[in-house]
Parts: structure tokens; C-alpha cells; sequence
């Protein structure tokens, strides 16, 4: 019989990456054991004792000799999770900013079947976080809206490392990333992979000894960038287009106001008049790119629909 048949109990299993976090890792470990069947811990090459912590509260430990970052650990630990044929897979932190309580919450619509992909959500209704500092929110929410803009998914926290993944999830995404950008990139190939995304409302801790061990400035521009690098490769004549015409149209009103004092200002129109000169070009660059890249994108759908049919 096999177990994922309706008569037989489900098999999940909570991973988690570690990097130096033997103050917190025993408590987690401890506490997500009581919500799954099992918990491995990614030691993304720790110089403390938290391996040896998370293996005798009763966690499977798996090994990095170095640090590969969080996307690395997350690729290692799906690999795992295949391999042991999980029916689902929660991810959270741990340093214990995730709630082990709100576990039950984040897998509900996965064993239901409801959904493919579940977030952990701050910011839908009942979601929230303990004295979230206001610069994390405003950056949050910032990457937020640019990968809003490139997916269309709609995603309120596309931040949240407290996610769920259904079987079928586990055997389709695909990342490349071994940084925090992964974030974004999986939700973009759960998209293209047609998976049911759904957020559910939990809360974050702020008040732990370490917090996240990336800053919130390095962190928020690696994910940011790559946000912005997305979105320019699906919609080129939104991030170089229009940049491009307030840059032109900067550039030609310069042009215009250094001009009018061409006879009686000889010595201080030559400066802004340079200047005006290659904003201009540099927006008319921009548009062409974007006017270009746009329709190389739009041919290319056009030839994949013709060819293959698909979309």
C-alpha cells in the first residue's frame, strides 16, 4: 500500500537551514518536533556546537563543509526530502523567529490539497510581527511591489523563509540561487510551474538573540536587484522605457533653458548644455533598449505559440 493513500497517515518532515545558531536550535528542533514526523537541519558550515545540539534534541543533521548561503541549504535539503519521499515539507528559521505552533496552520491547505506553496504571511489579515522595525517594513515591502510587478502574482510577503511545499511542488521547482534571492526566484518558477500559491496569516519574532544573519541593507539589495533584474527581462519597457522618457525629457528642458541665455551667458551654458546632451541620449538609450527588448520578447512568444503552442 502506499503511504500517501488516504488510510495511511502522512509523512512530514520540517528542514531548516543553521548557520551558528546553537543559542536557538534546540528549542526549535524540540518544539517543530511536536507538529512532524521528522526534522532536518542543513549545517551550512557552522563553526559552533549547533549540529551537535540540533543531533541530540532529535533532529537528522546534513553537513556543508562551507557556507553555500541560504539558497544552498535549500537546495540540499529538497534534494533530501525527495530522496525520503516526504508528503510535505515546512521550512522555517533557526534562530526562532517562526512560531513551531503556527506549523499545523502552514500545512493545513497542503494536505488538503488546496495548495502547492504556502507562505507564512506578515502582512495579510491575522499575520503580523513582534516590534518589526519600520526600515524592514518599508523594505519589505519595497522588493515586495518589484517582484509584484514581474510575476503578477500578488504575493503581500514574498519575504517569509516560513513556507510549505506539497510533493508535487518538491518534484517541479527548480532555483539556481544559493543567496536570499532565492526567495523571489522560486516564487517566479512556482508560477511558470502553474502551482497554487497561498498565504497564511503567522506571526514573526523580533526580539531574538541573533535575528537574521544577513543585514537588513545587504539583504534587501541582493533580493532587490534581482527583483529589478527580473522584472526588466519581463517588462523592458517599463524599467527602461519610461525611465528613458523622464530622462529625455529632462535632458530636452535643460537643452531648452540653457538656451535661451546662448547671446548674454556664453561661459555658463556650455556645462548644463553638455549635460543636457547626454541625459538626452542617455534616456533616447533607454527607450530603444526597452522598445527593443520588448519586442525581441514579444516575437519570441509569438514563435514558441506557432512552433509548440505553448504560451
Amino acid at each position: 500500500m502506499e503511504r500517501h493513500a488516504d488510510t495511511v497517515k502522512k509523512f512530514i518532515v520540517a528542514g531548516m537551514p543553521m548557520y551558528n545558531e546553537e543559542e536557538t536550535i534546540g528549542t526549535v528542533v524540540t518544539t517543530a518536533l511536536h507538529h512532524v514526523d521528522a526534522v532536518i537541519c542543513i549545517d551550512d558550515g557552522s563553526s559552533d556546537s549547533s549540529a551537535r545540539i540540533a543531533e541530540a534534541c532529535g533532529a537528522t543533521v546534513i553537513r556543508h563543509r562551507v557556507n553555500r548561503g541560504y539558497g544552498g541549504a535549500l537546495k540540499t535539503l529538497f534534494i533530501k526530502a525527495k530522496e525520503l519521499d516526504v508528503d510535505a515539507l515546512v521550512v522555517l528559521d533557526s534562530d526562532g523567529q517562526h512560531r513551531s505552533e503556527d506549523i499545523p496552520k502552514l500545512l493545513k491547505p497542503i494536505l488538503s490539497g488546496k495548495a502547492d506553496f504556502a507562505i507564512g504571511s506578515r502582512f495579510v489579515e491575522g499575520g503580523g510581527g513582534t516590534d518589526m522595525p519600520a526600515y524592514r517594513r518599508l523594505g519589505i515591502k519595497v522588493i515586495t511591489a518589484a517582484s509584484n510587478l514581474s510575476s503578477d502574482l500578488g504575493i503581500k510577503d514574498t519575504q517569509s523563509g516560513f513556507r510549505a511545499f506539497s510533493r508535487i511542488a518538491l518534484e517541479r521547482l527548480r532555483f539556481d540561487s544559493e543567496g536570499m534571492e532565492l526567495s523571489l526566484e522560486m516564487l517566479e518558477d512556482a508560477r511558470e510551474k502553474q502551482l497554487e500559491i497561498i498565504e497564511v496569516p503567522t506571526m514573526i519574532r523580533y526580539d531574538v538573540p541573533k535575528g537574521s544573519n544577513f543585514t537588513a541593507v545587504s539583504h534587501g539589495f541582493t533580493v532587490l536587484t534581482w527583483a529589478m533584474l527580473s522584472l526588466s527581462q519581463k517588462k523592458p519597457l517599463l524599467v527602461l522605457g519610461i525611465p528613458g522618457a523622464g530622462l529625455l525629457a529632462t535632458g530636452a528642458a535643460m537643452g531648452m533653458n540653457t538656451a535661451r541665455g546662448v547671446t548674454t551667458h556664453i561661459d555658463s551654458f556650455v556645462g548644463p548644455g553638455l549635460s543636457a546632451i547626454w541625459i538626452g541620449v542617455l534616456g533616447l538609450t533607454l527607450m530603444a533598449t526597452g522598445l527593443v527588448l520588448q519586442s525581441a520578447r514579444g516575437f519570441l512568444r509569438h514563435l514558441l505559440v506557432r512552433e509548440f503552442g505553448l504560451d
